[in-house]
């Protein structure tokens, strides 16, 4: 039997960490050359052995990366009891990573509005960062027209959006805004955070006409009384995402914040970072708000009391999500003639047993987690069941020009 040649790595110009005895020494600008199992080769300039392509790995991911990457990333949601998401995609680094996500979001079997964003896009990283010169690549505007016309995708469950941030000069910005409203799309998002960034995203939106009830702002941690007031008057959601902003110091969560209050909805804003449940949003959101409250009571001498219910958490992570992109009268809620989208929670674990017997949100709220869901129903369909996930079917091709399922090559069973 011949022999299998060994397979080759090469990771370049990065900081090698080596250890010279007990003490560690940075090689700054060097290539690890691997072969089979064993490191080869530390040096700089190092090439692949003649004939090998070997696997050059880059600081940007590949279509097949988003693929996989988005599809677990949806089933991380699902099997957390989440049925529908916003997705703000950070991937637009050409068409094939925009038609993998895609995919792999009709594949997962998650009821979504996939946002297509607009980002710089890294040329090089080493010692330092370069951007691309071309702030918005010319197949960006086609690739979004081509994808309008042909959502929804999935059955109907997976529909576009835009994600454009000021990331930009502002008449680029505006400007991608206007082209992507023009195409009629169910949804924008961009980021929104009065405490850290130094613009102001509302007065932009408002002045060039584009705040509406088709529109959700994500963090919007320090607004004031003035842009609150246009959210609320235009119809604007904000989605908090606890996790992250207090990770991040940000500033309070605004989800019970009273000049906002009827227009916030949760979020957990990133799978790579955090979990992608929403009870632990839920109980992060309601906790975290009852402590400031209680603080502000402490400082101004006042008696503390408990104005935010624990239903008032549980309504932002069901019926509050779906008013915030205008599907209250189709999801959100257990009611007939509603879409079957169910997350069924199993009362007679260790965790739920006593408290979902006297309190069935309350049990929700404070003592579930992901283990205690037993079912998930998706637009009529089993996705999650016996406390597992179902196996998914995933589809060979996404004809994106027509938005045409073209079959399914293979089945993932879920362990």
């Amino acid at each position: 039997m011949p022999a299998i040649p060994p397979y080759h790595i090469l990771l370049r110009n990065g900081t090698v960490l080596v250890h010279e005895g007990a003490r560690v020494r940075p090689l700054r600008g060097h290539d690890v050359l691997i072969e089979g199992n064993t490191i080869k080769k530390i040096g700089q300039g190092l090439e692949l052995p003649p004939g090998d392509s070997g696997n050059m790995q880059s600081f940007n991911f590949r279509p097949d990366d988003i693929f996989w990457g988005q599809l677990t990333g949806c089933l991380q949601s699902i099997d957390g009891g989440v049925t529908t998401v916003v997705d703000h995609a950070h991937l637009s680094y050409s068409p094939e990573h925009v038609d993998e996500a895609i995919r792999a979001s009709v594949s997962s079997g998650i009821r979504t509005v996939f946002c297509y964003s607009a980002i710089p896009r890294i040329k090089n990283w080493s010692s330092k960062i370069e951007f691309e010169e071309e702030l918005v690549p010319s197949w960006w505007l086609p690739t979004l027209e081509r994808l309008a016309k042909a959502e929804p995708f999935g059955n109907g469950r997976v529909n576009l959006g835009a994600a454009i941030d000021f990331l930009f000069p502002q008449a680029v910005t505006v400007n991608l805004w206007k082209k992507s409203q023009a195409l009629n799309l169910r949804f924008f998002t961009c980021h929104y955070v009065p405490n850290v960034m130094p613009i102001n995203v509302v007065e932009i939106l408002s002045d060039n006409n584009l705040l509406g009830p088709n529109v959700v702002l994500s963090h919007a941690n320090g607004v004031c009384d003035t842009n609150a007031q246009k959210i609320v008057e235009n119809n604007v959601f904000v989605s908090a995402t606890p996790d992250t902003e207090l990770q991040m110091g940000l500033g309070d969560v605004v989800a019970f914040q009273p000049n906002l209050k009827n227009n916030t909805s949760l979020g957990v804003d990133c799978h790579s970072n955090n979990s992608a449940d929403l009870l632990t949003q839920m109980r992060l959101a309601v906790q975290h708000s009852r402590a400031q409250d209680h603080l502000r009571a402490i400082e101004n001498k006042e008696h503390c009391r408990v104005d935010i219910t624990l239903e008032d958490a549980f309504n932002l992570g069901t019926i509050q999500g779906a008013k915030a992109i205008n599907m209250d009268d189709q999801i959100g809620s257990l009611a007939e003639g509603k879409r079957a989208d169910i997350v069924v929670f199993d009362t007679t674990t260790p965790a739920m047993v006593c408290a979902a017997e006297e309190d069935p949100i309350n049990a929700i709220l404070l003592h579930a987690g992901v283990r205690d869901i037993d079912m998930v129903i998706v637009d009529g369909q089993l996705k999650k069941e016996n406390g597992r996930l179902c196996p998914v079917e995933i589809l060979d091709r996404l004809d994106s020009e027509t938005g045409a399922e073209t079959g399914y090559v293979f089945t993932v069973d879920i362990e």
